[in-house]
């Protein structure tokens, strides 16, 4: 009896072993998907932007700089640049002194080189920006010292930025989502948009790091002639400027979430792209001084991108801007960029499938 007793004990104790283990077995998450649980992606994920931004260079002298010191320059919009992403185009570095090489020989007034004073960044800052190109053709002006300024200061800001060689992306994080930024332009110490098959890398080697990839670049040519998005390469002053559709696509095939372009000066046309959104320029958004603001030059939109948490397009708000020498930067109540966008996109993407009405961009049902 004792024996059977003993023996009873001890298939109880198994059983109740087998089962505690069945039990945590159950409720034990592996680590990786315990990751996952708790690293929940919101849904819906909102960027803000816009093209081309100067506030006013100091170069060739102080007269070149807006007559507030450039403080109102957004507050004809500065409630619209909300959002996870506010991005825009650095055009021109942040710096105080010094003279350009570009213009070696040249009038310094007939000289485009863009020097902002370094007090303009926090202007930056305060209006919303936390993403900026500085992959184009005006960082360089002054040389490596107006570069590592500019990221020096961008960097006290906490203000996210890529495009130059020695800095091609930047992977950040807001919000619990994993971002990856990078930028290209033909122009020298930046990040190559005539490299396809090396920016493609980059883009595919950013997503495996990050959750949303956001690629911009600076291309084609620049004027009213280069409205068009032409599938081929752009030559401009017999520099190559870039097939920025080939390249638009190439980055999207490689992993990238959204595409946003500019430098031409003008509004381009738009396309969605595998569920993917290309922007192929914003124009010109805040300029002052040498900036030509005549006709279309003088129209940009402000984009309001709405993606899911996959980086498919949902749908886009636009806010149309216009800009003279006298007024600046202004609201334009006949939708100017708007309706210039629509048109080009109807001419250069015979058959999109998107929708154009009342400011806002939706994907045809």
């Amino acid at each position: 009896m004792k024996f059977f007793n003993t023996l009873l004990f001890s298939f109880i104790a198994i059983v109740i072993f087998i089962s505690c283990t069945s039990n945590n077995a159950q409720v034990t998450v592996p680590k990786e998907k315990h990751d996952t649980l708790i690293r929940k992606i919101k849904d819906t994920i909102s960027i803000t932007a816009v093209g081309d931004i100067m506030l006013g260079s100091a170069f060739p002298s102080k007269e070149n700089l807006p007559p507030d010191d450039a403080v109102n320059s957004f507050q004809a919009i500065d409630s619209l640049l909300k959002g996870d992403i506010v991005f825009g185009n650095l055009e021109g570095c942040f710096l105080n002194s010094g003279s350009s090489t570009k213009c070696n020989g040249i009038n310094p007034n007939n000289c485009y080189a863009f020097r902002m004073p370094e007090r303009y960044a926090s202007i930056y800052k305060e209006a919303g920006f936390n993403v900026l190109s500085i992959a184009n053709n005006h960082v360089g002006d002054f040389d490596t010292r107006g570069r590592k300024n500019t990221a020096r200061i961008l960097d006290s800001l906490q203000i996210h930025y890529a495009g130059q060689l020695n800095k091609p992306f930047e992977i950040f994080e807001k919000d619990s989502i994993k971002y990856a930024f990078c930028a290209f332009a033909p122009n020298e110490n930046t990040v190559s948009i005539n490299k396809v098959a090396d920016a493609k890398a980059l883009v595919t080697r950013l997503k495996t790091m990050a959750d949303i990839v956001i690629v911009s670049f600076h291309g084609g040519g620049e004027g009213a002639r280069f409205e068009h998005v032409p599938r081929k390469n752009e030559i401009f002053y017999n520099e190559n400027r870039g097939n920025v559709y080939a390249f638009a696509h190439a980055v999207i095939d490689a992993g990238a979430d959204v595409v946003l372009g500019h430098g031409p000066h003008v509004t381009r046309a738009v396309e969605v792209y595998k569920n993917k959104f290309i922007a192929y320029s914003l124009g010109n958004f805040c300029t002052y001084g040498m900036f030509s603001l005549k006709g279309n030059n003088g129209i940009a939109p402000l984009l309001q991108l709405k993606i899911n948490a996959k980086g498919d397009f949902l749908f886009a708000d636009v806010t149309s801007i216009k800009q003279d020498k006298i007024n600046r930067l202004t609201l334009d109540e006949n939708q100017g960029a708007f309706k210039r966008m629509k048109s080009l996109t109807d001419i250069d993407f015979v058959g999109h499938q998107l929708n154009f009405e009342n400011n806002k961009i939706t994907l045809k049902n």
